[in-house]
């Protein structure tokens, strides 16, 4: 499929090349220049590309001025360490509709990861997370989906798609295609209790910002066990993120957020990111287009230290331990990677569901869900995934 037809180059580095340092990462990327052919995608393995669109808003806030800001600070950082190829891709602007613009960056998406190609989306307003589902819809792909974001994006019944109500219109979606989704730093003053109640009842992950800042290594397999992440810049506190849709005064610290990305960086089943609602108009001193870019880079470090680490590949490199529960018919069954130490579950499930959820059985955790099961506790994260595939 040809998605040049979506593209237009960056109206500041798509007209012409600055001379960015040696081993930038200005200097690596292939960049959709103007009055030049679209570029190459055969053989990257990294597709940037802004969104000039903001659902659900006749006029346009700030947000879709995001991608050149982001540009600008991200091109003067060095590469990191190893060597992957990388194309900017230039701007999806906004169609003659809504479902136009959807269709056109659901299916640069899709197509992107039909070539194993991982599309990182910058700017706009994050109700093109519904556009990331939908790409997974394509693709006829169960997907897991993760954000970072303080609210649950529930919106209210009957509203239309915007950066406040996208989960709902996700969720409501028919044929379904959504197995999970996992919230990463809720506040819990700003979801009404209905809201936390849906996410038990629908056995949705959601791990409030207090509980989650006292132990980031907590976030690593929700981000291990994700397909897409949809990263909500107001999640971050206006101390470090001033230029936001909804600047506020608590929220993730610069290094936590930059933390998470290289938990999805690292993780293989990670296949596509997006970083909304930030706001240049709203910035001090570049410092969110700034964090944006250190954002990106720490899940680019990442990224390059992807080793193909899943259990359902090659189970040769990882030691299985079955441990029975008193009272419980199903025993527990962990794996432990012998080349980087992360844990698994193996969660059963009926054997005429296997070709949907093949490749969700396997449950990413951590060390302290097997040290729990050893204690003959069952983890919540296998409870979940179990009533989900029951």
């Amino acid at each position: 499929m040809d998605i040049s037809i979506y593209f237009k180059p960056s109206e500041r580095f798509g007209q012409s090349r600055p001379e960015w340092p040696a081993n930038s990462i200005g200097d690596s990327v292939l960049t959709h220049m103007a009055g030049k052919d679209f570029p190459s995608i055969e053989g990257a393995q990294i597709a940037f590309f802004g969104l000039m669109d903001d659902p659900g808003h006749a006029r346009p806030r700030g947000v879709v001025h995001a991608p050149d800001a982001v540009r600008d600070e991200l091109y003067r950082l060095f590469m990191p360490n190893g060597n992957f190829a990388m194309v900017d891709l230039g701007d999806i602007h906004p169609g003659a509709s809504a479902a136009d613009t959807q269709h056109a960056v659901s299916e640069t998406i899709a197509e992107l990861i039909r070539m194993n190609i991982v599309p990182i989306m910058i700017g706009g307003g994050q109700g093109h997370t519904f556009s990331q589902y939908l790409a997974y819809e394509k693709l006829e792909r169960t997907a897991n989906l993760v954000c970072v974001d303080a609210r649950f994006d529930l919106g209210d019944p009957g509203q239309g798609l915007a950066e406040s109500s996208y989960l709902s219109h996700i969720v409501l979606r028919q044929p379904n295609y959504l197995f999970n989704y996992s919230n990463l730093g809720f506040q819990t003053y700003l979801v009404d209790q209905p809201g936390i109640e849906l996410m038990d009842k629908l056995f949705f992950d959601a791990h409030r910002l207090g509980e989650l800042r006292s132990t980031m290594a907590d976030a690593e397999p929700v981000m291990r066990n994700g397909d897409t992440l949809s990263v909500d810049m107001t999640s971050v506190r206006r101390s470090d993120a001033p230029g936001t849709s909804r600047p506020g005064p608590n929220g993730f610290h610069g290094e936590e957020i930059c933390q998470l990305m290289r938990y999805a960086g690292v993780s293989e089943k990670i296949t596509s990111v997006g970083i909304y609602e930030l706001d240049p108009t709203m910035d001090q001193d570049s410092t969110t287009a700034q964090l944006a870019a250190q954002m990106v880079w720490c899940f680019l470090d990442g990224f390059r230290s992807r080793t193909n680490d899943l259990p359902w590949l090659d189970r040769k490199r990882f030691t299985r331990f079955r441990i029975p529960i008193r009272g419980h018919e199903q025993e527990l069954v962990f794996y432990k990677s012998t080349v980087s130490d992360r844990w698994w579950m193996d969660i059963p499930y009926k054997a005429e569901q296997e070709a949907r959820f093949e490749r969700h059985h396997l449950v990413p955790c951590s060390y302290s869900d097997y040290r729990m099961a050893c204690r003959e506790e069952v983890p919540d994260r296998w409870w979940r995934t179990f009533q989900k595939l029951s």
